[in-house]
């Protein structure tokens, strides 16, 4: 005789696959498809590395495409996209929930709230770190040699193999990229005490 017919058992056994049964069922009504692909797109990003994506893109995605500037683009702007998302995520996460429900009692739509209210104190708490993803995301252009897109590095490389001359190209490459990121850096750090200003 099986226990899960016995009364008692039976009434556990079926009070289990409920409560299973509930779960899943209460996960399908939160199940967000755009949520969900949102999330696959940006663990997929950020878990691999970028050249891996470059490759892929140049090689197997846009593989009869003639314009390597538009598939140096194209991932690059996918890639940077799945990091400013998840600081844009931290950003309004970060914002006092009292806000919005300040901006509802006003009588502003949901829209509204998150344009006027919610999201200029998103993006200023979030400044500092999308300054430093736009710095990362000039960096990276170094490696878009790889697909035969002419760049600093590959330049400082030509030049190296016809002068012989294993320092002073990669130092002056070194150089104008630190030139770039502290003149974006200055420039992003300007804007950051404008806004700090306005409050």
């Amino acid at each position: 005789m099986r226990l899960s017919r016995v009364t008692p058992f039976k009434f556990l056994v079926n009070t289990h696959l409920y409560k299973r049964n509930n779960k899943f069922i209460v996960g399908l009504a939160h199940f967000n498809p755009l949520s969900f692909i949102a999330r696959i797109y940006i663990e997929v990003i950020r878990g691999t590395p970028t050249m891996v994506q470059l490759v892929i893109f140049a090689f197997i995605i846009f593989v009869n495409s003639d314009s390597r500037f538009m598939i140096a683009s194209v991932a690059f702007g996918i890639n940077s996209g799945a990091y400013v998302a998840e600081l844009i995520r931290a950003g309004i996460q970060a914002v006092d929930k009292g806000q919005m429900e300040a901006g509802r009692s006003l009588g502003l739509s949901y829209g509204m709230t998150m344009r006027y209210v919610i999201i200029p104190q998103a993006v200023k708490n979030i400044l500092p770190a999308l300054a430093n993803e736009f710095i990362v995301l000039l960096k990276e252009t170094s490696i878009v040699g790889v697909i035969g897109l002419d760049d600093l590095v590959r330049a400082g490389n030509i030049i190296r193999s016809r002068t012989y001359d294993a320092y002073v190209p990669l130092l002056t490459v070194a150089a104008i990229y630190l030139c770039m990121t502290l003149t974006l850096s200055n420039l992003l750090a300007r804007f950051e005490r404008r806004l700090r200003k306005s409050d």
